[in-house]
């Protein structure tokens, strides 16, 4: 069989079609982000350090970053400090990985305000217990000043938060779905 552009075409972007369908990642309403969260946080990144974990079953060189949270809890309200952890980080320029999930480097620089939802889980990998950012960069939000107020930065169709959205329209929603659950 002679191969060429029209018998491999067809056949890579079909290949490709199949990957894709394996590859999605979980789409969430705002509703369903606070079903399956412990809570939200809106507040200042104050801190974050990128830690490393050998384990002997889920194999060395796992990154993990935990951003430090001062702020307003959404669901309950009141002051709050939360540590939340995602896969992936750089120690240095040359010690860490890359992870295409993560949040990227100027949605976690220290002083951003951002909204956060997380949960916890009892093993993140490497027998990492914390916090989780939930979605990884899908459960963080920047936050940006208006003339109206702050608003919420959202992230497109496929997200909680869609669309940017008053902040205080979104602590009101998330502290009623929360209490309905």
């Amino acid at each position: 069989m002679k191969f060429s552009p029209r018998t491999w075409l067809p056949a890579l972007a079909l290949a490709a079609a199949g990957s894709i369908g394996l590859a999605q990642i979980e789409s969430l309403t705002l509703e369903q982000m606070v079903q399956k969260t412990d809570s939200a946080i809106v507040g200042k990144i104050v801190a974050s350090k990128v830690f490393r974990v050998d384990h002997p079953v889920d194999g060395p060189q796992l990154f993990f970053t935990t951003l430090t949270i001062e702020g307003r809890d959404l669901a309950v309200g009141g002051g709050n400090t939360v540590q939340v952890t995602f896969p992936g980080g750089f120690i240095d320029e040359e010690e860490g990985v890359w992870n295409s999930e993560a949040p990227t480097a100027d949605e976690i620089k220290i002083g951003n305000e951002v909204v956060a939802f997380y949960g916890w889980i009892d093993n993140m990998g490497g027998d990492v217990a914390a916090n989780a950012l939930w979605a990884s960069h899908g459960g963080l939000y920047r936050v940006a000043n208006s003339r109206r107020g702050k608003v919420v930065l959202g992230k497109g169709q496929g997200y909680a938060v869609s669309s940017n959205m008053d902040l205080r329209e979104l602590d009101v929603e998330i502290s009623r779905l929360h209490a309905l659950k």
